[in-house]
């Protein structure tokens, strides 16, 4: 077949370990064959951070701000070990965490369901998309172990030189306190990116928060959602046909657990930690999880969840056989190609990003699967377990048929 254009290149971010392995399988069997490829290529890996002292993930970001798409392989945040493992000078920052900054993105992470894995939740039918708020709260806290009697107070000294005083507790004996912040700019942030992603993906959106309690920090998110939502989105859900829906956080669990699926759950940034790791084990592995950062004004890099996969790493430095699942990765690559298509209008460029899923589906649900999968299919399914390298040739004789 003669190969699809490109018009726009994409920005590709390499990375770490197994994941860096798969990535260039990946490239080679199911992209070069079929697509001439145009792409401004970043290696992110944990030397060439090193390298570049991390202006090479800085760099990614940007590129991705020009060009409008990314795609990423998984990244080793290093800690001490990783420190002396690789010789680092310092302890570089997750180039996620970078990334996201730089794009006030917001990620959107969703399973990719197949027959013989049935979730955990047996009346789940259709993928839950989780939308985290990876700003603030927790994660930015300030906290203070009280070890005495004493009066804890917040304080907000304005640039006016206003004060504003209010008692958190009059502690008679030890405690723990914590405080808490987030940004106007970012809760509207990530509303916009909410709206924007449901409205690409054609799938209702639900926001969940604990404002009966949270009369002000929470109920700041749900005022702030329905003003955006009334005033800029709210004429384009309704010619689409999809919905926005806000309730309380503990009455979304009631409705999620009771749902079939098939929309967004936006959550604030713990409750998004929290509801990603349940929703991606209730449906089966994280390594057929995917993962998309999407910025208010419409920039989108796609990745897999998971992490770069140490341990078969090892086992392949060895020389051993691994069976390392590459589903998430083929779906950052089907996501960022598709995007591509539809932001240059390409559809021979979406078909063929459609077409690479399907081959993909069609792979497991002949049974030929990596290991990792034989284990969950239900009973009277028939699977085998192939390497890396010929689960990802099976889905390429697929594609091939496809054309």
């Amino acid at each position: 077949m003669e190969k699809i254009k490109m018009t726009t290149p994409i920005v590709e971010m390499d990375g770490d370990e197994m994941t860096r392995i798969l990535w260039k399988m990946i490239k080679d069997e199911l992209i070069y064959p079929f697509v001439d490829l145009k792409s401004e290529y970043y290696d992110l890996g944990l030397k060439e951070r090193e390298r570049t002292k991390d202006q090479v993930t800085i760099d990614s970001a940007n590129a991705t701000k020009r060009l409008g798409v990314a795609v990423k392989c998984a990244t080793i945040t290093p800690n001490k070990q990783r420190v002396e493992e690789y010789n680092l000078s310092e302890m570089w920052k997750s180039p996620n965490g970078t990334i996201r900054a730089i794009l006030d993105g917001t990620v959107f992470r969703a399973p990719i369901i197949i027959d013989p894995i049935k979730p955990q939740v047996k009346n789940w039918k259709k993928p839950i998309t989780i939308a985290r708020h990876a700003y603030g709260d927790v994660y930015k806290g300030t906290e203070f172990r009280i070890t005495e009697p004493g009066k804890a107070e917040l304080v907000f000294t304005g640039e006016s030189g206003k004060v504003e005083r209010a008692t958190i507790y009059d502690f008679e004996c030890g405690g723990v306190l914590q405080g808490l912040y987030n940004k106007d700019s970012s809760i509207k942030s990530f509303a916009h990116s909410c709206f924007k992603y449901a409205i690409s993906t054609k799938q209702d959106l639900w926001f969940s928060t604990k404002d009966t309690i949270s009369k002000k920090y929470d109920q700041t998110f749900k005022l702030m959602f329905q003003e955006i939502y009334d005033n800029e989105y709210k004429e384009e859900f309704e010619k689409l046909g999809i919905k926005y829906f806000y309730t309380l956080i503990d009455d979304a669990v009631a409705r999620v657990i009771r749902s079939e699926g098939g929309y967004i759950w936006a959550c604030k940034n713990y409750d998004g930690d929290v509801m990603s790791d349940m929703v991606s084990t209730a449906f089966g592995s994280l390594a057929m999880m995917t993962s998309v950062l999407v910025s208010p004004d419409g920039k989108y890099e796609y990745e897999a969840a998971h992490g770069t996969v140490t341990r078969h790493y090892y086992k392949y430095l060895k020389g051993e056989e691994t069976s390392t699942n590459p589903m998430a990765t083929i779906f950052a690559w089907s996501g960022a190609l598709r995007k591509r298509g539809e932001m240059d209008n390409l559809p021979d460029l979406i078909k063929f990003a459609d077409n690479l899923e399907a081959a993909s589906i069609e792979t497991l649900m002949e049974g030929t699967m990596t290991k990792d999968l034989v284990g969950l299919v239900e009973e009277g399914f028939t699977a085998h377990a192939v390497n890396s390298l010929e689960f990802i040739q099976a889905i390429r004789r697929h594609v091939e048929a496809k054309y």
